[in-house]
């Protein structure tokens, strides 16, 4: 178990550093760019080269689910009402192996799917393993189901803001098939997410950023940070990702930065700071390896004070939102920050969970405040990749 924490521990690293390279002192609106700007990212790995080229894949990830949620304990009252979460979303799985959003605004099954699926998985279940392993399962084979084979988006719709599910899927998808052991199975979503991330590359707009539909001509925050986290996790799991677009997306957070170190709307006269953006665009930072960059620090500076309060306006803010991403930067920082954040957090969200187990998520419903509920409670687990230390 060692060897496997110390080669998941190597594959971060070699991913920070080349991001760092990659966005120190680069002009991301520069002219036609040459062939090294082509390049992939490298897939993390004990190898640079392609995963088919480093032999039979290692279970990326697994190093952290072989550390059971058992021998990482919580407080009683925690841990029964991760219990009580996730048995609400095992009940209200649909039979195809989506999850509806049943909130004010819209219908999202791919990326309620993507993120109930998340917190599965954060639970110490896969596809092929885990004691819910048929509900991973599902949640996987409706997403490939809807993934189009021609354009690569992955969902449908969406009421009209269809790369919030497709960034989602990416996420989800990407963290299964770098801890999947299932062969037949990778290659399937292997074959999803390749088609899925040259769609991303071709709807990035000048700016670096992307907008609800696969438009490049426009572009906004949120959708920004759902790319670039699946982007992230689909390089870290093997899957080629555009060196160029992981760099334009760097720089569309940049030119997003106001003065105050929060993050606006949008790249271009996108107005005030946004603290439920802000929190996003820190974890983008972070997973870049930018953690001791100005930006970073001053994002999160801004990030840690504004940032909603539990108790503050929950129902129709966005704390749901700014907590997902909130809880993953201190968790990276560590130390009594951490403590003092999760505990406070944690209580408030065991105090206020419904009796049915679920958590009404800001303006999304249940299957979405659940599943960012039990993503932000699970985090002492270290089991999702892309949130691992």
């Amino acid at each position: 178990m060692l060897n496997r924490t110390v080669t998941a521990m190597m594959r971060r690293l070699i991913v920070c550093v080349t991001m760092c390279a990659l966005t120190a002192g680069s002009s991301v609106c520069a002219a036609e760019p040459g062939p090294s700007a082509e390049r992939d990212l490298p897939p993390v790995g004990g190898s640079l080269g392609s995963p088919e080229s480093a032999g039979a894949p290692e279970v990326r990830g697994r190093s952290a689910l072989a550390d059971s949620p058992e021998e990482r304990p919580l407080p009683p009252a925690v841990r029964a009402a991760i219990a009580r979460g996730v048995e609400f979303l095992i009940r209200n799985q649909n039979q195809d192996g989506s999850w509806n959003s049943d909130g004010k605004v819209g219908r999202y099954p791919a990326a309620m799917t993507a993120m109930c699926g998340l917190a599965l998985v954060a639970g110490g279940s896969l596809p092929s393993s885990g004691p819910h392993a048929t509900s991973v399962r599902r949640a996987v084979e409706y997403l490939l189901a809807h993934a189009d084979p021609e354009s690569g988006l992955i969902g449908g719709e969406e009421s009209g803001r269809p790369m919030f599910g497709h960034g989602y899927a990416m996420l989800f998808l990407a963290e299964v098939y770098g801890s999947e052991g299932d062969p037949a199975l990778r290659a399937r979503i292997e074959k999803v997410l390749r088609k899925a991330v040259e769609l991303s590359a071709r709807c990035q707009s000048k700016d670096g950023g992307w907008y609800y539909t696969p438009d490049p001509r426009q572009d906004e925050g949120a959708v920004t940070v759902t790319q670039m986290q699946g982007l992230r996790a689909c390089a870290d799991a093997g899957i080629p990702v555009p060196a160029k677009v992981m760099e334009a997306g760097i720089g569309y957070v940049r030119k997003a930065a106001n003065p105050d170190g929060g993050i606006a709307y949008r790249a271009t006269g996108g107005g005030d700071s946004r603290p439920a953006i802000t929190c996003a665009a820190v974890i983008t930072l972070y997973s870049a390896g930018l953690y001791e960059s100005e930006l970073a620090r001053n994002a999160f500076t801004y990030a840690k004070k504004y940032a909603p309060q539990p108790g503050e306006v929950v129902g129709s803010g966005h704390f749901y939102y700014a907590h997902l991403y909130l809880s993953q930067v201190m968790y990276f920082q560590g130390g009594r920050s951490w403590t003092e954040y999760f505990e406070k957090v944690r209580d408030w969200l065991v105090q206020n969970q419904n009796a049915d187990g679920s958590w009404q998520g800001d303006f999304f419903g249940t299957a979405y405040g659940t599943a960012v509920a039990l993503l932000i409670l699970e985090l002492p687990y270290n089991t999702l990749p892309a949130a691992q230390r």
